[in-house]
């Protein structure tokens, strides 16, 4: 490693488009954006689809700690191939200094059409490309101008439904994401992952309560239009198929997911408009690059978000996750558990197994014992949470969600 280069990682996690199983073997070739035939590492995919952390270079951290005339991340191409299936390209994979990147992919069996693949690409994040400024609107949502409210209380979708591009764009597609995977793509595009934790969680919470207010509302739907949400940073937030999202992001969100902004005698989740304060001012909102400031001064997300939108909001918490089977035990399982909870998880582990078979089957006798934290952990391992064997509440919550995919996918079938 040459002196003063600076690096980020990358690590690429592979699956069936319509089984959602993983790929295995897939070879990936890396090349930098700017000398696309030079090949700058290559990897494979393991039984679990995904691949070895791959060392990339990437501009210093300074870069991303101010606005400045000088791009923070590097970027690069992806161009993957597995037996079976239609190649893939993907480019404008984004490499921060000392950040993990994830690169989620989906691959389409083969057809042999003869067809040329479409490429990804992956746009320009927020914060360096001049994208619309977000089209003010009023944080609390009557009657009057959203129509019939259909939810009698605040509930975590399963899934949202994002409209990629403006909402009266006909020609633009819709896509089915799960809402976790949504808001870490989201979070993804609006700060960069470089920043300090309290900036981070401040601006996750404020994208989720955004987010829930559109569910909430049924902000789209009420005007007649068949999505929750856009991709547009005039209506909405930004989101990017196929975007590269970030470890410490993840972790976050998985940390966090249920939770959303709150007022007092307000029942619907606040919708917390932000901007960057620096090319767009915002006045009453919070502003990305302040956040970060504050942060640096010691200030929390609770505090942060308090000096913006006004000491009355408050984290609120959904009590309900839409097809999630049963809810999270109120306590972490670990060796030496015992109870239906626990017979409930080694049920699921073995029907995820089937999916992902290095995860292994254990006996569902409702004993947590060395075989299942095993699985666990192996489990944690392949959906990029803190390997601890250990099942809290990120990680319960994350074998329901998966379950419940290759559930449906099953069923489809």
């Amino acid at each position: 490693m040459a002196i003063g280069t600076n690096y980020g990682t990358l690590k690429i996690q592979i699956v069936s488009r319509r089984l959602a199983t993983p790929v295995t073997n897939a070879s990936i070739e890396i090349t930098s954006m700017g000398n696309p035939e030079d090949i700058i590492a290559t990897t494979t995919t393991d039984e679990n689809g995904v691949s070895e952390n791959v060392e990339l270079e990437s501009p210093p951290l300074e870069y991303s700690m101010s606005p400045t005339e000088n791009q923070p991340y590097s970027e690069y191409n992806l161009r993957i191939q597995a037996p079976g299936y239609d190649e893939e390209f993907i480019s404008g994979v984004q490499i921060f200094p000392d950040q993990q990147g994830i690169q989620p992919v989906e691959m389409t069996e083969s057809a042999n059409t003869g067809e040329p693949y479409n490429p990804t690409i992956i746009g320009a994040h927020t914060l360096w490309e001049q994208y619309p400024p977000k089209i003010a609107e009023s944080e609390i949502k009557t009657v009057e101008e959203t129509g019939e409210i259909v939810l009698s209380r605040v509930v975590i979708p399963e899934t949202i439904v994002v409209h990629d591009g403006a909402p009266t764009d006909s020609t633009a597609a819709n896509y089915y994401v799960p809402y976790r995977d949504y808001i870490k793509n989201v979070a993804s595009n609006e700060i960069y992952s470089t920043w300090p934790d309290a900036a981070i969680r401040a601006n996750i919470l404020a994208i989720m309560s955004f987010s829930l207010n559109r569910v909430y509302t049924e902000w789209y739907r009420g005007k007649g239009y068949d999505f929750t949400i856009t991709s547009s940073t005039a209506f909405d937030q930004k989101w990017i198929y196929g975007k590269t999202y970030y470890e410490n992001i993840s972790r976050i969100v998985d940390e966090q997911f249920t939770n959303y902004l709150s007022r007092p005698n307000v029942a619907q989740p606040i919708l917390t408009q932000y901007c960057d304060g620096k090319r767009v001012s915002c006045p009453n909102w919070m502003t990305q690059w302040g956040s970060k400031s504050l942060a640096e001064d010691g200030l929390s997300a609770i505090e942060i978000l308090q000096y913006y939108y006004g000491s009355s909001i408050f984290i609120n918490s959904a009590e309900t996750i839409a097809g999630i089977p049963a809810s999270y035990p109120g306590y972490d399982l670990t060796v030496g558990s015992r109870g239906d909870k626990v017979l409930q998880l080694q049920e699921q582990l073995n029907r995820i197994a089937r999916n992902y078979p290095a995860i292994g089957t254990i006996a569902a006798d409702g004993i947590y014992g060395p075989a299942t934290a095993a699985a666990v952990e192996k489990f944690q391992d392949v959906f990029n949470l803190p390997v601890t064997g250990v099942v809290n509440y990120s990680t319960w919550y994350k074998i329901s969600q998966i379950y419940v995919g290759v559930t449906k996918i099953a069923e489809n079938i």
